[in-house]
């Protein structure tokens, strides 16, 4: 549906509205009166002429309207010299003034763990003013269990290369099963990461600049980790004290933390696949609770089911349809 009321120039919202008035039928009607203030075909010329003489063709009309009131001529306002110039295909961005326009990533679907990790590098403040540990953190977007969080005193490849070696290592990864998503920062791009990632057959996608929705997981869970109540609120003193705190909460969220885009199971639950069995025997105590008081429940138990597959960065098609749902 989303499709076709593009293609008419309807939302699927006015459709929906007209199914459960009338049934369905097209309610659409033109205005029966032309506009009291709308251009005649004679004025809509001259303006055009106005605007595409030598003098005027290589400003905008919000310069020109201005120049032809001091000479004593209006024919238009300047949204309706822009309407015009619209109608008639006209107004174009010159080349160097072109807005550089960023492709959305491509949309990745990860539905067992270890096909899509996300990784981000954040701030931890030290106690000297100016200075900053590095927070190399690492998350796989199928499960939320962070996979690898490692503390360091600066930015640079060489930690990256090292840091992601381990990973893939560590988790027994094999060439062409990962996709690795970043932004767009220095270190995330550095050639040093990319030859290492490239020999271990991992690919790499990134997010449009300035677009921190696109990597949505490793910001929530920088936001988590901050928020918490545990976190210090004096800063770190060294980079063990540092280490040591992040291993605490990764431990803490990998393990404890009730994830609330897993049903509420636990990250390393959903990664061993063990939350199937935890929200089955969910659904038989809430089954076996209403059988007891039937007159408790008005409406049916709780979703126990697990967690759908999870896709990073959808398409545009795929938010149509989730919308229509």
């Amino acid at each position: 549906m989303s499709r076709c009321c593009e293609v008419v120039g309807l939302s699927v919202r006015t459709v929906e509205r007209w199914r459960a008035q009338d049934g369905g039928e097209d309610r659409r009607a033109g205005p029966n009166t032309q506009p009291t203030n709308k251009l005649s075909p004679h004025e809509e010329q001259r303006l055009l002429r106005e605007l595409n003489k030598p003098e005027h063709r290589d400003l905008s009309p919000r310069q020109v309207i201005p120049a032809l009131a001091e000479r004593g001529t209006y024919i238009a306002s300047e949204a309706t010299a822009y309407r015009v110039l619209h109608k008639h295909g006209m107004q174009h961005h010159r080349a160097r003034a072109r807005p550089q326009r960023r492709r959305r990533p491509e949309e990745v679907v990860a539905s067992a763990p270890n096909q899509v990790y996300c990784w981000d590098i954040t701030y931890l403040r030290t106690d000297i003013a100016g200075k900053y540990f590095y927070l190399y953190l690492v998350t796989d977007i199928y499960s939320r269990r962070i996979v690898s969080a490692r503390v360091h005193e600066s930015e640079s490849d060489e930690h990256a290369e090292r840091f992601f070696s381990e990973v893939c290592a560590a988790e027994v990864l094999r060439p062409h099963q990962l996709v690795l998503h970043a932004d767009n920062g220095a270190v995330m791009k550095g050639a040093m990461l990319k030859a290492t990632l490239d020999r271990l057959g991992v690919r790499m996608t990134h997010s449009r600049p300035t677009v921190s929705d696109d990597n949505p997981y490793v910001e929530s869970l920088f936001g988590t980790m901050k928020g918490r109540v545990e976190y210090p609120k004096r800063p770190f003193t060294s980079l063990a004290n540092a280490q040591a705190w992040v291993d605490a909460f990764v431990r803490w969220y990998n393990e404890e933390h009730r994830h609330s885009a897993l049903n509420w199971v636990t990250p390393t639950a959903r990664h061993t696949g063990e939350d199937l069995e935890l929200l089955r025997r969910r659904k038989e105590t809430y089954e076996r609770a209403r059988a007891r008081h039937p007159e408790r429940w008005s409406r049916g138990i709780r979703d126990c089911a697990p967690a759908p597959a999870v896709v990073l960065n959808p398409s545009t098609r795929r938010n149509q349809v989730r919308a229509t749902a």
